[in-house]
Order: C-alpha cells, then structure tokens, then sequence
C-alpha cells in the first residue's frame, strides 16, 4: 500500500502541471467530456503498459523525432482553431461548443493522438518506467498507481475544461486554443532543434 501511495502521489504531482494536462484542459473545452476522457485514458493505458513493459529502456531511447512530431501535431491543431474561428468571423456566428454525439469517435482520436504523442518520453512516463525497474517484482502495484494518477488528472482537467466553455465564450476559447496549441507546438520544434544541433 505504501509503494501504492507513493507512486500515486508521484505521478499525480508529476502530471498536474505538465503539458499534456493543459492539452487535456483544451480538448475538453471543445470537445465534450466524455470523447476526450475517453481518448486520453486509453493513451495513458497504452503508455502505462509500455512504461512497465519496457522498464527503465524507455529512458535510453531519443525522444527528439517524437517531440517533433508532437510539436508538428500541435502547430496542425493550432491551425484548425484558427480555421474554425476565422470561419466564425466571417460568418457571424459561433458554434456551441458541445459538438454533437456523432463527433464521439472523431474528438476521441484526437484526444488519443495528442496525448499518446506528447506522453513519449514525458517525466511521468519515465518515472513510471523508472519506479518499474527498481521494483521489479511489483509492476501491478506501479501499473495501477501510475494509471490511476494519470486518469485522475485527466478527469480534473476535462472537468475545468467543460467548466470553461460556461465562463468563456466559444470564439474565445478557439483563439485561446489556438495560441496555446501553436506556443506548445513551436516549443516542442525549437526543443527538437537544440537537441538534433547537440547530437
């Protein structure tokens, strides 16, 4: 139980600030709570299980073509907010920001591949991994925490999400969207560039 709560409030703490919490956050707010929770639990399942599948590998492999190509998705989803506001400009209206249930599948991907993308190589997943390597003998233990925290930020995090849409309005919420998307996006490219610089 120890190693339980340990590792739980590792994590937690870990991913409370972290990027793709605030990713979270923004998929909420236009996405609903259900397609995106969806979407990024099952990003974190799948990462959980690499992470104590692999071990402390995980932290040997070079994260720089993953975080370019995350930085690439995030300029692409950066793009699209822009798009859709424009659109809403120039037609005077704005969209309710709850998309309709035929979206589910569609929110939920990309919910899906920002974060299984953004996670690779991220501080929890190698502190996961990490935890996983120097207690061998308990990858349950480790598994269960880390997935609990991680589906416990990403509750919170769709939760201020939707929580925005009452207090912002939807025009704001897609140029905030895609401000946020497109700084995340640029960072991961310039990081990816120091780093190939520095090979």
């Amino acid at each position: 139980m120890s190693l339980f709560l340990s590792t739980f409030s590792v994590i937690f703490l870990a991913e409370l600030p972290d990027k793709t919490a605030l990713a979270t956050l923004l998929l909420a707010s236009k996405g609903g709570r259900l397609p995106v929770f969806s979407g990024v639990a099952l990003a974190f399942l799948i990462q959980c299980v690499i992470a104590v599948g692999v071990g402390n590998w995980i932290g040997k492999l070079s994260p720089v073509w993953v975080k370019g190509g995350t930085g690439i998705l995030f300029l692409i989803f950066a793009l699209m907010s822009y798009r859709k506001l424009t659109e809403e400009e120039e037609n005077g209206t704005e969209r309710d920001s709850e998309e309709p249930q035929a979206g589910f599948l569609m929110h939920a991907s990309k919910a899906f591949m920002v974060i299984f993308l953004a996670e690779w190589g991220d501080l929890t997943q190698l502190t996961t991994a990490s935890l996983s390597a120097r207690y061998p003998s308990e990858p349950a233990v480790i598994f269960t925490a880390s997935l609990l925290a991680l589906w416990s930020v990403t509750a919170i995090a769709v939760i201020l999400g939707q929580k925005l849409t009452r207090w912002v309005s939807p025009k704001r919420l897609l140029a905030g969207s895609a401000a946020l998307f497109g700084f995340m996006g640029a960072w991961f490219l310039f990081e990816t560039v120091l780093q190939i610089r520095n090979l």
